[in-house]
């Protein structure tokens, strides 16, 4: 005898459709799951058994072959319990399913029939739809999260004997002459409402409450407004930590499909903790430790996960004590990002997660932290091949990858200024400078001045002979690489649409290179 169900599981971020395969054949009573699967999915073997026995049906004592096709992907994760359990019940002839529907079956099972929550559920549904399924039956844990997703039906249940309900409760027939239990659709199961996003009660930090500080304040507004890379560098107490970390307050909102994207992230690797509350509206911002392993950092494992850069994807990574990482983590952001994107290779799969974010940066300016400083009792101890030596974790090609170095000196105002800019005026002046961006690369595979590159740089960063003879002879002074000659035309475009210019101008392409404080430094220390 042979059946038929399908369920799903994680590729990556990515979710794939499984059509778990189960015969039933004369032999001695053995079970064995085939397909590549991992040790938790033929762990599943003993939970379904023991949850069928405690449903009040009967385990087959036969030759059970339970097949995941296809067969040549790697397989890991609870999901199938359920598509196991149906799979085996149908196929013995104990209960029959609706022929009519397309039915998606995710859920890991208890020892007595109750269902437990997956994670990546979001990712699953997603494929399921795109595959032309109608109707999910899964954990009514996950039910919200699934429901993120339009146009499919989605049923949760709690036990497995929900779909075995008397006649009375339900449309389910029972046949007492030991015919299977017909259960002609699932309509009687109720189906899941989409939960109605919430409006945010939550006020984040304002850029209100910064004492002085203007120019940094220009400096992240031109961050936000192009996804531009920024390290702040300057002594303890000068508000590095807290500039950066009111960043979120005045970056765009996401878009529904960079939303869905994000969700689905947080929904692979297992952190998406109110699905209730609809997609994740808020940009992502995340601020790891420093002793953070390279795997952790982009993503790792046996099965690779996502790691902090792609949790970042679609906003923004902050690096706190920048020469406190490792060299050897710090090297490996370096391909993120040029590409937006992290490609782990392993000897079965090769998986590819999205890492589209702004890298947000803070450093000392020598390892006691008062170099250049007025402050009246610290004062600066380090030898110039110390600092030589702290400032080298940093290597030359990352330090290139960034957009804006901008140094945070001791504020001078203790009194709140009438006219400091707030988080809501910055974010107005940003919204601006993006609208013009999605106008200008409405046909184009991106929509942020960052992203620029090769012909579509040159194209759109176009310069008058003047303001290009400037920047060469800048760039030729400063011994600047061609990298950091891109990044000044793509800082200078931002400012241009801040300024809500079409053309860029020499005030702009000036602006641009004022904010590559350390590769003068670095210029300077050599001399």
């Amino acid at each position: 005898m042979y059946g038929k169900m399908f369920s799903s599981c994680l590729y990556g971020i990515d979710g794939v459709i499984i059509q778990v395969e189960v015969d039933l054949a004369n032999g001695l009573p053995q079970t064995s799951i085939i397909g590549l699967p991992d040790s938790s999915i033929r762990e599943a073997v003993e939970r379904v058994r023991a949850a069928i026995k405690n449903c009040g049906f009967t385990f087959p004592m036969q030759r059970v072959t339970i097949n995941l096709a296809p067969a040549d992907l790697r397989k890991e994760g609870t999901a199938f319990d359920l598509a196991i359990a149906l799979g085996i019940l149908t196929t013995s002839g104990q209960i029959k399913l609706p022929a009519a529907e397309d039915i998606l079956l995710i859920g890991e099972l208890a020892l007595d029939g109750s269902l437990r929550p997956v994670t990546g559920v979001l990712s699953m549904i997603d494929r399921a739809k795109r595959e032309g399924f109608r109707s999910v039956l899964l954990p009514r844990e996950n039910a919200a999260e699934a429901t993120l997703i339009e146009d499919i039906k989605i049923y949760g249940i709690n036990h497995l004997q929900e779909l075995l309900k008397d006649v009375e409760n339900s449309k389910v027939t029972r046949n007492s002459s030991g015919n299977p239990v017909s259960i002609p659709s699932l309509s009687f199961l109720q189906m899941h409402p989409k939960p109605v996003e919430q409006p945010e009660l939550y006020i984040s930090e304002d850029y209100m409450d910064v004492l002085g500080q203007q120019h940094v304040k220009r400096a992240l507004t031109i961050a936000a407004a192009g996804m531009h890379n920024i390290i702040l560098m300057g002594p303890p107490g000068t508000g590095k930590t807290m500039l950066i970390k009111r960043l979120p307050s005045i970056l765009p909102a996401m878009t529904e499909q960079e939303a869905l994207e994000t969700t689905k992230i947080y929904s692979a690797a297992g952190k998406l903790k109110e699905p209730s509350s609809g997609l994740l509206r808020k940009r992502p911002f995340r601020s790891p430790h420093h002793t953070i392993s390279p795997g952790g950092l982009i993503g790792g494992g046996s099965i690779p996960k996502p790691g902090e850069v792609s949790l970042a994807h679609r906003g923004i990574l902050f690096l706190d004590e920048l020469p406190e990482f490792t060299r050897q983590v710090l090297e490996v952001l370096r391909q993120p990002l040029e590409d937006k994107s992290v490609t782990i290779s392993r000897a079965r799969a090769v998986h590819t997660f999205p890492a589209q974010f702004m890298l947000a940066a803070s450093m000392n300016p020598c390892p006691c932290g008062y170099m250049g400083s007025d402050h009246p009792e610290h004062h600066c101890t380090c030898s110039a091949s110390r600092i030589a030596h702290y400032r080298s974790k940093i290597s030359g090609p990352l330090l290139d990858r960034m957009d804006l170095h901008v140094d945070v000196p001791r504020p001078r105002e203790w009194t709140r200024e009438k006219l400091s800019l707030s988080s809501a005026e910055m974010r107005e002046q940003v919204d601006q400078a993006h609208a013009r961006q999605v106008i200008r690369y409405k046909h184009l595979p991106f929509g942020w001045n960052s992203e620029l590159s090769g012909s579509s740089l040159h194209h759109f960063t176009k310069l008058d002979s003047s303001t290009h003879d400037m920047l060469r002879q800048t760039i030729e002074v400063l011994g600047l690489s061609m990298r950091a000659y891109d990044r000044i035309l793509k800082l200078a475009r931002t400012i241009a649409d801040l300024d809500g210019l079409e053309n860029i101008t020499s005030s702009h392409v000036a602006e641009a290179i004022q904010y590559r404080n350390l590769d003068r430094a670095q210029i300077m220390m050599n001399e």
